[in-house]
């Protein structure tokens, strides 16, 4: 359990090669523990925007839903893992639908790391000091990504010229969902609105 949830993650976060090579063919990442890695990530992006410190924190705390802000994480976190996945399938991507939710969850971990600490450091420092809270976030994204890389390279055993175009169609496909979802939608709910308009008209009548 420990060598599950603590050991193989931080290693992960230090030696991501060998380590994403390690889920793949030894079956080392474990779902559960990914699982468990987005919803630390989800509790300290809450603590961050409803906590931190007021000198780097805009956030009007009246406003924040923890429920919007479960949504805006989690939501990316597989429209990326499915739009990676469908992209990869006609890519000959070697990487199956688990890996590819391994590997993003694994690489969140510098988030998790980072984000907490320096949401608590941030309630104490003077407006000087801020610059260290924005680069160590700026580190932890930067990381997170490094690692992201890494893992969608290892898991579908692509170059690192595919490896990026796969990530940058990726987020294009991400971008389309989106776009696609909001448009069927937005015609759903004028549907909605010209049957109820048509159900008021005639009541009305009657």
């Amino acid at each position: 359990m420990r060598q599950d949830f603590i050991k193989f993650p931080l290693h992960l976060i230090v030696h991501p090669f060998d380590s994403f090579w390690d889920m793949k063919y030894e079956g080392k990442g474990k779902i559960r523990v990914t699982l468990t890695i987005l919803l630390l990530v989800v509790i300290s992006m809450i603590l961050k925007n409803q906590f931190a410190g007021f000198l780097v924190n805009y956030n009007d705390p009246r406003h924040l839903n923890s429920i919007t802000q479960l949504f805006t994480i989690v939501f990316p976190f597989f429209l990326w893992c499915l739009s990676n996945w469908a992209i990869t399938t006609l890519m000959d991507g070697e990487g199956k639908f688990k890996e590819i939710m391994m590997a993003t969850g694994y690489a969140l971990v510098p988030i998790v790391i980072i984000y907490t600490p320096m949401v608590i450091a941030s309630r104490f420092m003077a407006e000087e000091e801020t610059t260290f809270y924005y680069l160590m976030m700026t580190i932890s994204s930067i990381w997170f990504v490094a690692l992201l890389f890494v893992g969608i390279m290892t898991v579908h055993q692509y170059t690192v010229p595919k490896a990026i175009v796969t990530m940058l169609l990726t987020v294009v496909v991400m971008g389309i969902v989106v776009f696609l979802g909001a448009l069927v939608l937005s015609m759903l709910q004028q549907i909605i609105e010209f049957f109820v308009n048509i159900y008021r008209e005639l009541t009305f009548r009657t």
